[in-house]
C-alpha cells in the first residue's frame, strides 16, 4: 500500500505533442524543487490510463494527479468512480493540464504553462468537493455506465472535438485546428433528430448538435459549474452555413448563449431515447456504441474531491 502522503502520477506521453515532454520535465524538476513524493507511471497509450487508475485505486493512494489533457482525465475520474469503495476518505484527485483538450482545467484557471500554480496546490491540498456527472447507456444491449467531469456532446460539437483532436496532432495549435475541424462538418450531414426528455420536459425535433454540460463545455455551457447539482444543456438548430461563423465567433468569445440558433435548458436529469446514429462523446472520449440509447444523464453531487489552484477564478 502507498504511504499517505504519497502521491500518485499517471503521465500520458499521448495525450500532447513533442513539446508536451518538456514539459513533463520541468513539472518533476519542480516538484522535486518542492520536495513533493510521488510515484509516476507512463501509459503506453490513452486507453491504458484507465488500467494505470485502477492500479493507483488498489493501492491505496490518497491522491491521484493525471498530468494529460481532459481524455486522461475522464478515464481516470471512470477508474476512480468504480473502485470508490477502496478509496480512502480523504481521496483527492488532480489535473496538470498537458494535453490537447484541457478544457476542465481552464475552468479552474489553469493552462498548459502554469503548472507551478498546479503543483502548488496540491501541495496544498487546497480541496474542492465537486459534482461528476454520470451516464447510462447501451452497448450491445448490455447496459454501460460512464462518469465524466465536463460535458457530453451528441451530433456536430462530438464530431468537431474528435476532428479538432486529431487536427491538433498533426498542426500543433488547438486553435488553428478548431475551424478547419469546423468548416469540414460545413458539407456533411448535420441535422438529427433526437428525442429527449429534460427533467419533465419532452422534446422532440432536428438539432445539429446537444452539449450536457455539468461545466462549460468547451464553451458550448458557459455558465455551467460543477458544484451547483445541475446540468446546463444547449440544443443547437441548424443554422443558414454562413451563419456558422457567427456561431464560431460567439463561441470563441465566451458568448454562446448568445447565439440564436442555441436553446439553454438547467435540468437535474436528462433522458434520451433516439440519437439519429449521431456521434456521442464524455469529455472528449467518443462512445464506441452506435446505439446507445436510451441514454439517461444525471449529477452525482459533490461525488470527488478535486484539488484546485491555491488562487482560482472560482
Amino acid at each position: 500500500m502507498a504511504e499517505a502522503n504519497r502521491i500518485g502520477i499517471i503521465y500520458n506521453p499521448h495525450s500532447g505533442f513533442d513539446h508536451s515532454q518538456k514539459r513533463w520535465e520541468l513539472i518533476r524538476k519542480y516538484m522535486e524543487q518542492k520536495g513533493v513524493q510521488y510515484d509516476f507511471l507512463q501509459s503506453e497509450s490513452p486507453e491504458s490510463v484507465s488500467r494505470l487508475a485502477k492500479m493507483m485505486c488498489e493501492n491505496g493512494y490518497h491522491t491521484i494527479v493525471v498530468v494529460g489533457g481532459d481524455g486522461s482525465l475522464n478515464r481516470t475520474v471512470n477508474a476512480v468512480m468504480e473502485h470508490e469503495e477502496m478509496l480512502p476518505e480523504d481521496f483527492a484527485l488532480a489535473v496538470i493540464p498537458n494535453g490537447i483538450g484541457n478544457d476542465f482545467a481552464h475552468f479552474w484557471g489553469l493552462s498548459v504553462d502554469d503548472y507551478k500554480q498546479a503543483i502548488d496546490g496540491i501541495i496544498a491540498h487546497n480541496v474542492r468537493r465537486i459534482d461528476v456527472g454520470c451516464c447510462t447507456y447501451q452497448d450491445d444491449k448490455i447496459p454501460q455506465r460512464r462518469y465524466f467531469l465536463n460535458c457530453i456532446n451528441i451530433g456536430l460539437g462530438a464530431r468537431v472535438i474528435k476532428n479538432t483532436n486529431e487536427a491538433t496532432q498533426i498542426t500543433g495549435s488547438r486553435r488553428l485546428s478548431v475551424i478547419p475541424a469546423l468548416t469540414s462538418r460545413v458539407f456533411e450531414r448535420m441535422q438529427y433528430h433526437l428525442s429527449l426528455k429534460i427533467d419533465t420536459e419532452e422534446i422532440s425535433d432536428t438539432f445539429m448538435s446537444v452539449c450536457i454540460g455539468n461545466c462549460h463545455g468547451y464553451g458550448q455551457t458557459p455558465n455551467a459549474v460543477p458544484y451547483n447539482g445541475l446540468l446546463d444543456i444547449s440544443l443547437i438548430t441548424r443554422p443558414r452555413w454562413w451563419q456558422l461563423f457567427e456561431g464560431f465567433w460567439l463561441l470563441g468569445k465566451g458568448r454562446f448563449l448568445n447565439y440564436k440558433n442555441v436553446h439553454p435548458y438547467r435540468a437535474r436529469k436528462v433522458k434520451i431515447t433516439d440519437v439519429d446514429k449521431a456521434l456521442v462523446s464524455l469529455d472528449g472520449v467518443v462512445l464506441r456504441s452506435k446505439n446507445p440509447e436510451p441514454m439517461r444523464v444525471e449529477i452525482k453531487q459533490d461525488a470527488l474531491n478535486f484539488i484546485v489552484p491555491v488562487v482560482h477564478p472560482f
